[in-house]
């Protein structure tokens, strides 16, 4: 008798979503199986997406072996940028670090400009992260939103202190939010109702923060994971979206990133595999060699 494997057919789909336009885009999402479940009923129409985290000024923690693939270029985000794309990555993660007060304080004009030279020299999508601190945010991201009105660009951190004029920024401008919520499915969920009043969810990517190895990643793998089932296996509204897994500077901040090339670099392509395990529909790296290295290690 021949033996027919159980097969799974969930009732949720995780909502595809489009970041950039025309020729520098790319769909996310669209699933409706468990992470790596291709043996079930169900399409994976969009593999996870790979992005390498850019920092709008040169870092100031200059770890040798982790700037050394990209030269002098650390001094210019733009052409820091363009050497990413020569890594095969598929879209360019931009973080608006200098906007930061305890950073240089660097006004929202400035960064909004960035961003649109940037996204006119680039040919890959672009995602922007402002700096994290929610009062600066709300001043640079709608900023930013604004000046690269109709671009589709995927913008964020949008934060449940500030999810209302950030949030409707990017609606009326034409681009995808960043949802993100400090490790906690019902503040997620929380965050995301609030936000879909008035944002169509399909405009929306949840970043439920990222740890690394050794730092928390447990967590961040059960809530990623938790999501995921939530919504594809009950179709919970939600948590039907896709997933952004920002974990590169949580993994070379790290002592022992820091110490050891090799360390460093299995220290980050871990977390990531882990977190692509646990659902992660995007994955910020910042290495050049752990996109190369976790690539090869899934096949793409």
């Amino acid at each position: 008798m021949q033996y027919k494997p159980p097969k799974e057919a969930y009732k949720g789909m995780v909502r595809e979503v489009t970041i950039g336009k025309g020729e520098k885009s790319m769909k996310v999402g669209g699933e409706n199986i468990l992470p790596l479940h291709l043996f079930d009923d169900g399409t994976l129409p969009n593999p996870p997406k790979f992005a390498l985290e850019v920092l709008d000024m040169e870092p100031a923690d200059k770890t040798a072996h982790l700037i050394e693939p990209f030269g002098n270029t650390i001094s210019d985000p733009i052409q820091w940028a363009k050497k990413c794309e020569g890594f095969g990555v598929d879209a360019i993660c931009l973080t608006l670090i200098s906007t930061d007060p305890s950073e240089k304080d660097s006004s929202a004009d400035k960064a909004a400009e960035l961003v649109k030279r940037m996204l006119a020299q680039v040919k890959k999508p672009l995602i922007v992260y402002g700096s994290g601190d929610e009062k600066k945010d709300t001043e640079v991201l709608p900023k930013v939103a604004q000046v690269c009105a109709g671009e589709n660009l995927l913008i964020g951190p949008v934060q449940k202190e500030n999810y209302e004029v950030v949030g409707k920024a990017i609606l009326d401008n034409g681009h995808v939010a960043i949802a993100q919520s400090p490790l906690d499915i019902n503040l997620l969920k929380e965050l995301n109702v609030k936000l879909c009043k008035f944002l169509p969810p399909e405009r929306v990517i949840i970043d439920p923060l990222s740890s690394a190895l050794g730092y928390g990643i447990e967590y961040s793998f059960s809530l990623i994971e938790r999501v995921k089932q939530i919504g594809v296996i009950t179709k919970d509204s939600m948590t039907m979206m896709p997933i952004i897994a920002n974990l590169g500077d949580e993994c070379w901040k790290t002592k022992q990133a820091k110490e050891n090339r090799t360390q460093g670099l299995l220290w980050e392509g871990m977390t990531a595999l882990s977190l692509y395990l646990a659902g992660a529909n995007i994955l910020v790296l910042r290495h050049p060699e752990t996109l190369k290295s976790v690539k090869e290690t899934i096949g793409r």
